[in-house]
């Protein structure tokens, strides 16, 4: 038996499993939430006569947290006056049950007047489960050595797009059937069903880092370290997780509502976009993490980075030929392959993307740079997302009139805003620069 044959066998243990297993759980818990926000708030608000720009700005402020979020990380990370849970499992839990309040908040809502109670909602729900992001990947890193980081991550990423299904798919079947309250309903059983999860199955850390015992431990080392480390190519690798994802991002914001808008059902949207989103995401992923192995993760920057940009011309062309005025076979058709294509190409990008963050990230200092990291990856969308509905409908500002872009030109202004991130490649991951595996 050689050596790579007996290590497989020591990594194939009882243990492995339950961490693997963990790791697929921890996607579903902090996927579910963030769906919520971006699959089934969008469009309950639309289907009560919301307009666009209030949809945007709510969804924006929700989103805003994940942005910020490298503001609190350090927090989580302050020892607790008890030692019966561990911080990590502590901070899930009780962001779990927060969100779970907040879900069933939404039931008390009527879309056509409660617009600043649901963005109130809405903001602090995006605060609560960015929150839950951070304890989550920060307990995710302590329970996986090394070796296993690459496996455990991608799990997690695949559980992660498979929760859209809730709220998503399943939700907006319990709504078309029978009343908005059930989806919200759903949520809120599905909530409660992962801080069982994290309760019971949940393992503690073996290596649960130590806690930080001064400011400068917990907030200003990991920043030092990571500047320190990368000099002055630290701008530009910060400048690119801002930009790699950018004309992405923008194009999602609008993607439910432009659906919507398209004349395509609740029961369509449930059936195609939301299945084939999820399908060709984790496909995706899945060749994307097995194309790295063979070419690395800057080659696989570039090469997914042009398919990510590309797609975003499906959406260009669904709108040039909608909205409908009946929806058939062909329109379905369509609207599957533009969503196939795009969520492909999200799959790919995003699987070089996170392995490029891991990369980048000091194990030490895992937390608080991973917060840093994943909040300028959201910024973006964050910002931007606000005035989408504004950049599409139009409207008035500060006195002046402006026509909007539609949707056509809307997803054509995304296609080139991903043109800066690909430049950036040129700086931060040379296409032929030797790297490590």
């Amino acid at each position: 038996m050689n050596d790579e044959q007996t290590s497989n066998k020591k990594i194939i243990s009882p243990a492995f499993i339950r961490r693997m297993a963990v790791c697929v759980f921890t996607g579903f818990t902090s996927g579910m939430p963030l769906f919520v926000l971006l699959s089934l708030l969008p469009i309950w608000l639309r289907d009560n006569a919301m307009n666009l720009d209030h949809i945007a700005k709510i969804t924006a402020a929700a989103m805003l947290p994940y942005s910020l979020k490298f503001l609190w990380a350090w927090s989580l990370d302050i020892a607790l006056p008890f030692e019966f849970v561990g911080r990590r499992k502590f901070w899930t839990i009780i962001t779990q049950l927060l969100l779970l309040l907040l879900t069933l908040l939404f039931l008390l809502c009527n879309p056509k007047e409660d617009f600043l109670f649901i963005a109130t909602i809405a903001a602090f729900f995006g605060f609560i489960s960015a929150t839950a992001d951070i304890a989550i990947d920060a307990y995710r890193r302590e329970i996986l050595p090394d070796r296993e980081l690459g496996l455990g991550n991608s799990l997690h990423i695949n559980a992660y797009r498979i929760s859209k299904l809730i709220p998503g798919a399943l939700g907006l079947v319990l709504a078309d059937i029978f009343s908005w309250q059930a989806a919200f309903l759903l949520c809120a059983a599905t909530i409660f069903a992962m801080i069982l999860a994290v309760i019971f199955i949940f393992p503690e850390p073996q290596r649960e880092a130590k806690a930080p015992r001064t400011f400068e431990e917990s907030v200003v080392l990991p920043f030092v370290e990571f500047f320190r480390r990368q000099g002055k190519n630290a701008f530009f690798i910060l400048i690119f997780l801002v930009l790699y994802k950018f004309g992405d991002s923008l194009a999602t914001t609008m993607q439910s509502t432009f659906i919507v808008d398209m004349h395509y059902s609740k029961i369509d949207i449930a059936k195609i976009e939301k299945l084939n989103s999820l399908w060709a995401s984790v496909l995706g992923a899945f060749i994307g993490g097995v194309v790295m192995l063979k070419i690395g993760i800057n080659r696989s920057l570039w090469i997914f980075g042009v398919v990510q940009m590309i797609t975003i011309l499906g959406f260009y062309w669904l709108a040039c030929s909608g909205p409908f005025n009946a929806i058939g076979a062909w329109e379905k058709w369509q609207l599957g392959i533009v969503i196939a294509g795009e969520y492909l190409g999200v799959g790919l990008g995003t699987a070089a993307f996170v392995a490029f963050i891991a990369r980048e990230t000091n194990p030490a200092y895992a937390a608080s740079q991973l917060a840093l990291f994943t909040s300028l990856t959201a910024l973006p969308r964050t910002i931007f997302g606000a005035v989408s509905g504004f950049l599409v409908e139009g409207g008035k500002l500060h006195g002046w009139q402006f026509a909007g872009l539609g949707y056509a030109n809307f997803f054509l202004l995304c296609f080139f805003l991903a043109f800066p991130g690909m430049l950036l490649l040129f700086k931060v991951a040379k296409f032929n620069e030797p790297q490590s595996s």
